[in-house]
């Protein structure tokens, strides 16, 4: 759920990559509306699609089991766990991401897409593959505290470890300038990421930016039960469907599946201290650090962004040193899930990118490829 209600080992090798089946997942899951494309007419609407559990990465919670949206399944298959050592663990935390079948583009910068408060990779189901079909070398990656990481050490999960733990894995598997992309309290972590360390980012890119909360105040001496009773909340179901109600501008055929992929991180045995954890330590403020950013910046903000008023989208291009802002029309507040089409469309524009026509043609539809979406 991307959204704040409260406040040197050798690099892995790249798998070969497979653009057949890209284009052909990318079309099918994302018509050329820019919207998740709806199932044809031969199509059962109730029908589950095949989900094999054997399928899955064995970490990913049971409950994956059940999602029908086809485009988070493909995505779900791909996320994978891989060692990252910090200086506050005494082993390696397997750490979870979706790493891209393309090989380095030593000619342009890897692309790392964070994910908003208590999200996940699974964010970008829609608009990774067709960043990937653009040719881009996206790497999809969760937040330390959140996503589908293994923390049953229980590591610390405040502002200094998710930063450290982020540096540690750039450091260790990417290894080159990124450009990072931080969406709602993403793009805190991305400001704070890129005000210590200036030499691992090349580019930002906000989206629904939540960067003048000014976090969660120190709770350390707040009795332990208080903000465990607020975790179950937001833990719980009617808490997510209107949260995630609140999100978008328009109600998804596909709604109740889009409120169980936001909260399938938070079945795992650590979220709940993981979560309590950050909230207790104060959460972000970067108030002072928006204008310490040196690197050019895409502010990209939905124009019916019900949780973040896009005036603050004004007020951050103009406190950002160097920043462009782009709106996406009839959009809430994450145009990456509700108009995935023209996200990307944003992104490869701002990142110069000469294969944005791939994108065009990956979101496409044939209604002779493969089924779509059975929930849509």
């Amino acid at each position: 759920m991307p959204l704040l209600l409260t406040p040197s080992s050798p690099a892995l090798p790249l798998p070969a990559p497979s653009r057949a089946r890209f284009r052909v997942a990318a079309s099918a899951e994302v018509g050329s509306t820019g919207r998740a494309a709806p199932a044809p007419a031969s199509a059962s609407a109730s029908a589950p699609a095949p989900t094999p559990a054997k399928d899955f990465p064995p970490f990913l919670p049971r409950a994956i089991e059940r999602i029908r949206d086809r485009a988070a399944i493909r995505l779900a298959r791909r996320i994978e766990r891989v060692p990252v050592q910090t200086g506050f663990s005494k082993s390696p935390i397997q750490s979870s991401c979706v790493r891209p079948l393309n090989q380095q583009q030593q000619s342009s910068d890897p692309v790392v897409l964070l994910h908003g408060f208590d999200s996940s990779c699974l964010e970008w189901r829609y608009t990774y593959p067709l960043l990937e079909e653009a040719g881009l070398e996206a790497w999809a990656v969760d937040i330390l505290g959140w996503g589908f990481s293994d923390l049953v050490s229980r590591p610390p999960c405040d502002i200094a470890s998710k930063r450290e733990h982020l540096y540690q894995f750039w450091r260790t598997y990417i290894k080159r300038p990124m450009v990072l992309v931080g969406p709602s309290l993403g793009a805190a972590v991305a400001i704070d990421f890129a005000v210590n360390y200036p030499e691992a980012v090349s580019k930002l890119i906000f989206i629904g930016a939540s960067v003048y909360a000014e976090g969660t105040k120190d709770m350390t001496r707040v009795p332990k039960f208080v903000p465990y009773a607020g975790v179950f909340v937001l833990k719980s179901l009617p808490l997510r469907l209107f949260a995630t109600r609140l999100a978008f501008n328009t109600i998804p055929d596909g709604f109740f599946d889009w409120v169980q992929i936001g909260r399938l991180h938070c079945l795992l045995p650590w979220w709940e201290d993981a979560t309590v954890n950050f909230m207790i330590t104060g959460g972000y403020n970067v108030l002072n650090q928006i204008k310490q950013v040196k690197q050019k910046c895409l502010v990209l903000w939905g124009e019916d962004d019900g949780i973040i008023s896009n005036k603050e989208a004004y007020r951050l291009q103009q406190e950002l040193p160097s920043a462009i802002l782009r709106q996406v029309g009839q959009c809430g507040h994450i145009p990456h899930v509700e108009k995935p089409r023209e996200a990307a469309k944003h992104l490869l524009d701002f990142l110069g990118s000469d294969n944005m026509e791939k994108a065009d043609q990956a979101s496409s539809l044939s209604p002779n490829l493969v089924p779509m979406l059975s929930a849509r």
